[in-house]
């Protein structure tokens, strides 16, 4: 046995002696606490609370158990909404007052900044915030036949664990996906595939709801009959995945036309395939774009770059406000979305878009890129080391960053400071209320 990868677990949970006190708050949602020195992260635990617990597993370094009992409750405890939130892995933190997970996100972010990038803001962005409920417009959703439990499940994971759980609606999804759940489960069961159906991508638009089903064996009349009928009855349009991505294609044929959303403060709808990057939360989305725009106080004329332009969220907005874009992107599909959404907005002469891959080849990109007044940067998990490191003359004068880890925020800031750069603001952006994901914002200023 390889002695790194093993972990000891006890044979089965073991309730704790002692109660536990929860001391702060985990970058996962869990509680931190000590048991004889060692450090022990409390499933469904919040700061300042006295807890039992279970041990669930001890790991070298530090061990995971689950509360059983609040005996002293903080103040920013509350009831979940959902029946099924003690076993589901879509969200860990809706025993916490939403207010309170805000707060704790920008604490998250504050001590990242610190102890990562060795940098703070001089301001904080007050955090952007919308509804705390059915925000979600898109979602993958497994799917799972299982005969134990009745049929069909269709769902998230559960906590810690790769079976899905056993759910019929939810607060966190679109009303109308949420809905959609049991139907579907219903609808999958009946199929001469159901067994073979792994997953479904789902989205709800201002004016559209669609439905991707991924399949691993090719569907009968039958089943290509219901889901027809459960398009009609539930006002869903349906397309079909038997492979990989470029295998897309709608039932019935010919009814392809794109998704779209709006972005009101510009008057703007970009459109979207139903596999395409674009955020989950569209009510976040239109505050965020404006945001961004605003800490770029872009000029009429000036030159932006749009780094990591998606299907050109940011690039249109700024392109709207007068400047001259140049969006760089890796996906070939989305530059052509990104483009697409250009022309039909009229605003094609104020952007250009390229296909590079801006982590095997950023110093070309940014070669390429030449003389720019700012840069909007957008990049995925991992962040934008490579960029911020290929930096350098002519530089641009501001730089936003929009991040979805801020651990790679940190780092990638450190790098910017080392350019010159100071972190003028930064804030959070509460993208997925009730889990542990932080979105954040920074604006970098040289000179």
């Amino acid at each position: 046995m390889n002695r790194r990868n093993f972990r000891a677990r006890p044979a089965a949970a073991q309730a704790l002696s002692e109660p536990l006190h929860i001391e702060h708050m985990a970058d996962g949602g869990q509680g931190v606490a000590h048991i004889d020195g060692k450090l022990c992260f409390v499933h469904g635990g919040l700061a300042g609370e006295r807890v039992n617990a279970t041990l669930l597993r001890r790991h070298g370094s530090y061990d995971e158990s689950l509360v059983t009992e609040v005996l002293e409750a903080s103040a920013q405890r509350v009831t979940p909404v959902c029946p099924v939130y003690e076993r589901c892995g879509g969200c860990v933190l809706q025993h916490q007052t939403h207010a309170a997970q805000v707060q704790d996100k920008q604490t998250l972010l504050a001590e990242k900044l610190a102890r990562i990038g060795g940098v703070q803001p001089a301001s904080w962005i007050d955090p952007v915030i919308g509804p705390a409920w059915h925000y979600r417009r898109r979602a993958r959703l497994g799917v799972r036949k299982v005969d134990k439990k009745g049929g069909v499940l269709v769902g998230f994971r559960e906590r810690r664990s790769s079976y899905l759980t056993e759910m019929h609606d939810c607060p966190v999804l679109d009303a109308r996906l949420g809905k959609l759940i049991q139907p579907l489960r219903e609808l999958i069961g009946t199929l001469s595939i159901s067994g073979d159906v792994p997953q479904l991508e789902v989205t709800a638009t201002d004016d559209d709801v669609v439905l991707v089903l991924r399949h691993m064996k090719p569907l009968s009349s039958e089943d290509r009959a219901s889901l027809a009928t459960f398009a009609i009855t539930h006002a869903v349009r349906w397309f079909l995945q038997p492979g990989g991505p470029d295998t897309l294609h709608p039932l019935p044929p010919g009814s392809d036309q794109p998704l779209a959303y709006r972005l009101d403060a510009y008057g703007l709808e970009l459109q979207f395939g139903p596999l395409d990057f674009t955020q989950v939360n569209f009510d976040i989305n239109q505050r965020l774009v404006p945001l961004a725009v605003s800490l770029l106080a872009p000029v009429a004329g000036a030159r932006v770059a749009d780094l990591f332009c998606g299907v050109g969220n940011f690039s249109l907005a700024m392109a709207h406000a007068g400047a001259c874009v140049h969006g760089v992107e890796g996906d070939s599909a989305l530059v052509a979305r990104a483009r697409g959404n250009a022309k039909r907005a009229g605003l094609a002469e104020r952007c250009t878009f390229e296909v590079a891959d801006l982590y095997q080849d950023a110093a070309g990109a940014v070669a390429r890129l030449g003389r720019c007044d700012a840069w909007l940067l957008d990049p995925p998990r991992s962040g934008a080391q490579e960029l911020c490191g290929a930096l350098g003359k002519p530089w641009p004068a501001r730089i936003v960053y929009v991040s979805c880890n801020p651990a790679t925020l940190a780092r990638d800031a450190g790098l910017l400071t080392g350019h010159g750069y100071r972190l003028a603001q930064a804030g959070i952006v509460d993208m997925f209320p009730h889990t542990a994901h932080v979105e954040s914002i920074a604006l970098f200023e040289r000179g």
